[in-house]
Protein backbone atom coordinates (compact mmCIF):
# COMPACT_ATOMS: atom_id res chain seq x y z
CA UNK A 1 0.00 0.00 0.00
CA UNK A 2 1.50 3.67 -0.82
CA UNK A 3 2.37 5.55 2.05
CA UNK A 4 1.18 8.81 2.16
CA UNK A 5 0.41 10.79 5.44
CA UNK A 6 -1.34 13.49 3.63
CA UNK A 7 -4.51 12.58 1.53
CA UNK A 8 -6.85 15.32 0.76
CA UNK A 9 -9.55 13.35 0.02
CA UNK A 10 -9.90 11.63 3.12
CA UNK A 11 -11.75 15.60 3.32
CA UNK A 12 -14.22 14.52 0.20
CA UNK A 13 -15.09 11.11 0.88
CA UNK A 14 -19.27 11.68 2.03
CA UNK A 15 -21.70 14.71 1.77
CA UNK A 16 -21.28 15.67 5.44
CA UNK A 17 -17.63 15.87 4.86
CA UNK A 18 -17.74 17.88 2.10
CA UNK A 19 -20.57 20.01 3.82
CA UNK A 20 -18.70 20.75 6.76
CA UNK A 21 -15.05 21.42 5.26
CA UNK A 22 -16.56 23.77 2.37
CA UNK A 23 -15.00 26.59 2.62
CA UNK A 24 -17.53 28.93 0.29
CA UNK A 25 -21.22 28.91 0.44
CA UNK A 26 -23.79 30.88 -1.34
CA UNK A 27 -25.92 33.22 1.04
CA UNK A 28 -29.18 33.69 0.62
CA UNK A 29 -29.72 36.67 2.72
CA UNK A 30 -27.41 38.19 -0.21
CA UNK A 31 -29.16 37.21 -3.37
CA UNK A 32 -31.37 40.13 -4.66
CA UNK A 33 -33.74 39.35 -7.66
CA UNK A 34 -34.42 41.88 -10.88
CA UNK A 35 -37.86 42.61 -12.14
CA UNK A 36 -38.61 44.56 -15.26
CA UNK A 37 -41.91 47.34 -14.94
CA UNK A 38 -43.30 48.53 -17.58
CA UNK A 39 -46.51 50.76 -18.68
CA UNK A 40 -49.88 50.09 -19.21
CA UNK A 41 -52.07 47.33 -17.03
CA UNK A 42 -52.96 44.17 -17.11
CA UNK A 43 -49.16 42.80 -18.71
CA UNK A 44 -47.20 39.95 -17.72
CA UNK A 45 -45.08 39.05 -20.93
CA UNK A 46 -42.53 36.31 -20.80
CA UNK A 47 -39.02 37.76 -22.36
CA UNK A 48 -38.43 35.68 -24.93
CA UNK A 49 -34.35 35.46 -24.62
CA UNK A 50 -34.81 35.36 -20.65
CA UNK A 51 -37.38 32.15 -20.06
CA UNK A 52 -38.69 33.03 -16.61
CA UNK A 53 -38.62 36.43 -16.41
CA UNK A 54 -41.12 38.85 -17.79
CA UNK A 55 -41.92 42.03 -18.23
CA UNK A 56 -44.92 43.27 -15.69
CA UNK A 57 -47.07 46.58 -16.10
CA UNK A 58 -47.50 47.50 -11.85
CA UNK A 59 -50.58 45.61 -11.31
CA UNK A 60 -48.84 42.25 -12.66
CA UNK A 61 -45.30 43.43 -10.71
CA UNK A 62 -46.97 43.54 -7.27
CA UNK A 63 -49.21 40.30 -7.45
CA UNK A 64 -45.62 38.78 -8.85
CA UNK A 65 -44.16 40.15 -5.96
CA UNK A 66 -46.64 39.13 -3.56
CA UNK A 67 -45.88 35.65 -4.27
CA UNK A 68 -42.55 35.84 -4.31
CA UNK A 69 -42.31 37.43 -1.21
CA UNK A 70 -44.00 33.89 0.23
CA UNK A 71 -41.38 31.86 -1.81
CA UNK A 72 -38.61 34.10 0.53
CA UNK A 73 -37.84 36.77 -2.16
CA UNK A 74 -37.37 39.97 0.19
CA UNK A 75 -34.74 41.56 -1.93
CA UNK A 76 -35.31 43.18 -5.53
CA UNK A 77 -34.07 45.06 -8.10
CA UNK A 78 -35.98 46.74 -10.42
CA UNK A 79 -35.54 48.37 -13.96
CA UNK A 80 -37.88 50.31 -15.63
CA UNK A 81 -39.78 49.93 -19.39
CA UNK A 82 -41.54 52.86 -20.24
CA UNK A 83 -44.07 53.72 -23.27
CA UNK A 84 -42.01 56.25 -24.73
CA UNK A 85 -38.76 57.69 -25.44
CA UNK A 86 -36.82 60.40 -26.08
CA UNK A 87 -33.50 62.91 -26.11
CA UNK A 88 -34.45 63.95 -22.77
CA UNK A 89 -35.00 60.54 -20.99
CA UNK A 90 -38.00 62.60 -19.71
CA UNK A 91 -39.89 59.36 -18.77
CA UNK A 92 -37.07 58.77 -16.14
CA UNK A 93 -38.18 61.62 -13.82
CA UNK A 94 -40.68 63.10 -11.83
CA UNK A 95 -42.71 61.99 -8.78
CA UNK A 96 -45.84 59.74 -11.27
CA UNK A 97 -42.75 58.18 -13.34
CA UNK A 98 -43.03 54.83 -13.90
CA UNK A 99 -40.39 53.51 -10.97
CA UNK A 100 -41.06 55.60 -8.26
CA UNK A 101 -44.67 54.76 -8.44
CA UNK A 102 -44.10 51.09 -8.45
CA UNK A 103 -42.35 52.14 -5.14
CA UNK A 104 -44.48 53.87 -3.44
CA UNK A 105 -46.86 51.00 -3.61
CA UNK A 106 -44.23 48.45 -2.43
CA UNK A 107 -42.93 50.48 0.36
CA UNK A 108 -46.72 51.33 1.68
CA UNK A 109 -48.00 47.76 1.47
CA UNK A 110 -44.50 45.94 2.58
CA UNK A 111 -42.39 48.97 4.25
CA UNK A 112 -39.09 47.22 5.54
CA UNK A 113 -40.00 43.90 5.15
CA UNK A 114 -39.05 44.16 1.70
CA UNK A 115 -36.00 45.82 0.17
CA UNK A 116 -36.48 48.06 -3.17
CA UNK A 117 -33.51 48.69 -4.81
CA UNK A 118 -33.41 50.37 -8.80
CA UNK A 119 -31.87 50.89 -11.25
CA UNK A 120 -30.57 54.86 -12.48
CA UNK A 121 -30.06 54.84 -15.92
CA UNK A 122 -30.95 56.98 -19.15
CA UNK A 123 -30.56 53.71 -21.41
CA UNK A 124 -34.05 52.29 -21.62
CA UNK A 125 -35.57 56.17 -21.27
CA UNK A 126 -33.20 57.80 -24.21
CA UNK A 127 -34.69 57.26 -27.86
CA UNK A 128 -30.79 57.06 -28.74
CA UNK A 129 -30.71 53.89 -25.93
CA UNK A 130 -27.62 55.33 -24.47
CA UNK A 131 -26.80 55.44 -21.08
CA UNK A 132 -26.31 59.70 -20.96
CA UNK A 133 -27.61 62.65 -23.46
CA UNK A 134 -26.20 63.01 -26.13
CA UNK A 135 -25.33 67.06 -27.71
CA UNK A 136 -23.04 67.08 -31.15
CA UNK A 137 -23.32 63.44 -31.49
CA UNK A 138 -21.41 62.86 -28.08
CA UNK A 139 -22.64 61.63 -25.09
CA UNK A 140 -22.77 64.49 -22.79
CA UNK A 141 -21.34 63.25 -19.28
CA UNK A 142 -21.66 66.44 -17.06
CA UNK A 143 -25.40 67.27 -18.88
CA UNK A 144 -26.67 63.84 -18.15
CA UNK A 145 -25.55 63.84 -13.98
CA UNK A 146 -28.30 66.40 -12.84
CA UNK A 147 -31.04 64.18 -14.64
CA UNK A 148 -29.11 60.84 -13.17
CA UNK A 149 -29.33 62.92 -9.88
CA UNK A 150 -33.18 63.81 -10.10
CA UNK A 151 -33.57 60.32 -10.99
CA UNK A 152 -32.24 58.79 -7.87
CA UNK A 153 -33.60 61.51 -5.96
CA UNK A 154 -37.39 60.67 -7.32
CA UNK A 155 -37.07 56.81 -6.24
CA UNK A 156 -35.31 58.14 -2.70
CA UNK A 157 -38.37 60.34 -2.00
CA UNK A 158 -40.69 57.36 -3.35
CA UNK A 159 -39.01 55.30 -0.88
CA UNK A 160 -36.49 53.64 -2.32
CA UNK A 161 -33.88 51.82 0.36
CA UNK A 162 -31.42 51.84 -2.45
CA UNK A 163 -30.58 53.52 -6.22
CA UNK A 164 -27.85 51.68 -8.20
CA UNK A 165 -26.35 54.10 -10.94
CA UNK A 166 -25.17 52.15 -13.60
CA UNK A 167 -24.79 54.51 -16.17
CA UNK A 168 -20.86 55.04 -15.93
CA UNK A 169 -20.78 58.54 -16.34
CA UNK A 170 -17.57 60.44 -14.46
CA UNK A 171 -18.75 62.12 -11.06
CA UNK A 172 -22.01 60.24 -11.10
CA UNK A 173 -21.81 58.82 -7.55
CA UNK A 174 -21.04 62.11 -5.60
CA UNK A 175 -23.57 64.30 -7.60
CA UNK A 176 -26.11 61.64 -6.64
CA UNK A 177 -25.23 61.52 -3.07
CA UNK A 178 -24.73 65.66 -2.52
CA UNK A 179 -28.26 65.45 -3.98
CA UNK A 180 -29.41 62.83 -1.70
CA UNK A 181 -28.38 64.34 1.07
CA UNK A 182 -29.02 68.32 0.63
CA UNK A 183 -32.63 66.77 0.23
CA UNK A 184 -32.61 64.99 3.65
CA UNK A 185 -32.46 61.38 2.21
CA UNK A 186 -29.33 60.56 4.01
CA UNK A 187 -29.98 57.23 4.46
CA UNK A 188 -30.28 55.84 0.78
CA UNK A 189 -28.12 53.54 -0.13
CA UNK A 190 -26.23 54.23 -3.02
CA UNK A 191 -24.95 50.51 -4.72
CA UNK A 192 -22.65 51.70 -8.09
CA UNK A 193 -22.24 49.58 -10.70
CA UNK A 194 -18.04 50.82 -10.35
CA UNK A 195 -16.80 48.53 -12.71
CA UNK A 196 -19.30 48.16 -15.49
CA UNK A 197 -18.06 46.09 -18.92
CA UNK A 198 -18.86 46.96 -21.99
CA UNK A 199 -19.89 43.18 -22.61
CA UNK A 200 -21.50 40.86 -25.28
CA UNK A 201 -23.05 39.44 -22.15
CA UNK A 202 -25.67 42.06 -21.85
CA UNK A 203 -27.63 41.05 -25.04
CA UNK A 204 -31.03 39.64 -23.58
CA UNK A 205 -31.37 42.48 -21.36
CA UNK A 206 -31.23 44.60 -24.29
CA UNK A 207 -33.91 43.06 -25.85
CA UNK A 208 -35.77 43.19 -22.36
CA UNK A 209 -35.47 46.59 -21.95
CA UNK A 210 -35.21 47.70 -25.70
CA UNK A 211 -32.37 49.71 -24.86
CA UNK A 212 -29.97 48.42 -27.63
CA UNK A 213 -28.00 51.93 -29.11
CA UNK A 214 -29.60 52.94 -32.01
CA UNK A 215 -25.80 54.26 -33.08
CA UNK A 216 -22.43 53.21 -32.04
CA UNK A 217 -22.10 51.49 -28.73
CA UNK A 218 -21.40 51.97 -25.27
CA UNK A 219 -17.65 51.53 -25.28
CA UNK A 220 -17.14 55.35 -24.89
CA UNK A 221 -18.45 55.35 -20.89
CA UNK A 222 -18.25 51.32 -19.72
CA UNK A 223 -15.21 49.67 -19.34
CA UNK A 224 -12.44 47.80 -22.00
CA UNK A 225 -12.91 44.03 -21.00
CA UNK A 226 -9.13 44.14 -21.89
CA UNK A 227 -8.60 46.65 -18.79
CA UNK A 228 -8.15 45.37 -14.64
CA UNK A 229 -6.40 48.13 -13.24
CA UNK A 230 -8.34 50.57 -14.54
CA UNK A 231 -11.11 48.85 -12.45
CA UNK A 232 -9.29 49.94 -9.57
CA UNK A 233 -9.57 53.31 -10.32
CA UNK A 234 -13.18 53.82 -10.89
CA UNK A 235 -13.73 51.65 -7.38
CA UNK A 236 -11.05 54.51 -5.83
CA UNK A 237 -13.14 56.87 -7.05
CA UNK A 238 -17.07 55.85 -6.23
CA UNK A 239 -15.98 54.85 -2.86
CA UNK A 240 -14.35 58.57 -2.58
CA UNK A 241 -17.79 59.80 -3.99
CA UNK A 242 -19.66 58.11 -1.10
CA UNK A 243 -20.89 55.08 -2.60
CA UNK A 244 -22.27 52.33 0.21
CA UNK A 245 -22.12 49.08 -2.01
CA UNK A 246 -19.48 48.56 -4.62
CA UNK A 247 -20.48 46.55 -8.06
CA UNK A 248 -18.87 44.39 -10.47
CA UNK A 249 -20.66 43.22 -14.02
CA UNK A 250 -20.99 41.23 -15.51
CA UNK A 251 -19.49 38.24 -13.08
CA UNK A 252 -18.47 35.18 -14.58
CA UNK A 253 -16.17 36.22 -16.95
CA UNK A 254 -14.19 39.15 -13.98
CA UNK A 255 -14.41 36.85 -11.17
CA UNK A 256 -10.61 38.63 -11.04
CA UNK A 257 -11.94 41.98 -10.80
CA UNK A 258 -14.28 40.60 -7.89
CA UNK A 259 -11.48 39.46 -6.05
CA UNK A 260 -9.14 42.66 -6.64
CA UNK A 261 -12.64 44.75 -5.20
CA UNK A 262 -13.06 42.24 -2.22
CA UNK A 263 -8.86 43.34 -1.30
CA UNK A 264 -9.17 46.31 -1.77
CA UNK A 265 -12.38 48.10 0.01
CA UNK A 266 -14.07 47.12 3.16
CA UNK A 267 -17.38 48.16 1.58
CA UNK A 268 -19.80 45.62 0.51
CA UNK A 269 -18.82 43.90 -2.62
CA UNK A 270 -21.68 43.02 -5.14
CA UNK A 271 -21.62 41.22 -8.54
CA UNK A 272 -24.49 41.37 -11.17
CA UNK A 273 -25.10 37.98 -12.34
CA UNK A 274 -26.08 39.24 -15.50
CA UNK A 275 -28.78 38.64 -18.16
CA UNK A 276 -26.70 36.54 -20.74
CA UNK A 277 -25.09 34.80 -17.93
CA UNK A 278 -28.37 33.45 -17.14
CA UNK A 279 -29.98 32.74 -20.76
CA UNK A 280 -26.97 30.63 -21.55
CA UNK A 281 -27.70 28.43 -18.21
CA UNK A 282 -31.28 28.25 -19.26
CA UNK A 283 -30.64 27.40 -23.14
CA UNK A 284 -28.11 24.57 -22.19
CA UNK A 285 -30.77 22.97 -19.46
CA UNK A 286 -33.18 23.27 -22.20
CA UNK A 287 -31.40 21.40 -24.69
CA UNK A 288 -30.23 18.22 -21.64
CA UNK A 289 -26.75 19.54 -21.82
CA UNK A 290 -26.29 20.56 -18.33
CA UNK A 291 -27.79 20.29 -15.07
CA UNK A 292 -29.95 23.16 -14.53
CA UNK A 293 -29.35 23.17 -10.16
CA UNK A 294 -25.97 22.15 -10.18
CA UNK A 295 -25.01 24.57 -12.97
CA UNK A 296 -26.46 27.74 -11.35
CA UNK A 297 -24.80 26.16 -7.77
CA UNK A 298 -21.58 26.46 -9.44
CA UNK A 299 -21.59 29.54 -10.99
CA UNK A 300 -22.99 31.47 -7.72
CA UNK A 301 -20.92 30.16 -5.29
CA UNK A 302 -17.89 30.64 -7.81
CA UNK A 303 -18.96 34.57 -7.61
CA UNK A 304 -18.82 34.24 -4.03
CA UNK A 305 -15.79 32.26 -3.56
CA UNK A 306 -14.22 35.45 -5.55
CA UNK A 307 -15.22 37.86 -3.23
CA UNK A 308 -19.07 39.09 -3.43
CA UNK A 309 -21.13 39.51 -0.52
CA UNK A 310 -24.30 40.62 -2.74
CA UNK A 311 -25.51 38.60 -6.12
CA UNK A 312 -27.99 39.93 -8.16
CA UNK A 313 -29.27 37.08 -10.17
CA UNK A 314 -32.15 36.25 -12.22
CA UNK A 315 -32.31 32.39 -10.76
CA UNK A 316 -32.96 33.68 -7.51
CA UNK A 317 -36.60 32.29 -7.84
CA UNK A 318 -35.96 28.86 -9.49
CA UNK A 319 -33.48 28.61 -6.67
CA UNK A 320 -36.29 28.67 -4.16
CA UNK A 321 -39.07 27.33 -5.80
CA UNK A 322 -36.23 24.05 -6.25
CA UNK A 323 -35.11 24.33 -2.53
CA UNK A 324 -31.83 24.09 -4.04
CA UNK A 325 -30.17 25.76 -1.22
CA UNK A 326 -31.90 22.95 1.29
Amino acid sequence: MCELNMRPRRLRRTDLIREMVAETNIKLNGLIQPYFVCDGDGIRTEIESMPGIYRESTDKFLESIASDIKLGINKIMIFGIPDHKDATASKAVGADSLVPKAIKQLKDKYGDDLFVSADICLCAYTDSGHCGLIKNGQIDNDATLPVLAEMALDHAEAGCDCVGPSDMMDGRVERIRETLEENNHPNTIIMAYSAKYASAYYGPFRDACDSSPGKGDRKGYQMDFRNRREASSELMLDCEEGADIVMVKPALAYLDIIADFRRNTELPVAAYNVSGEYSLVKVMAEKKLVDEKMMVLENLTSISRAGADIILTYHLRDILKGGWLG
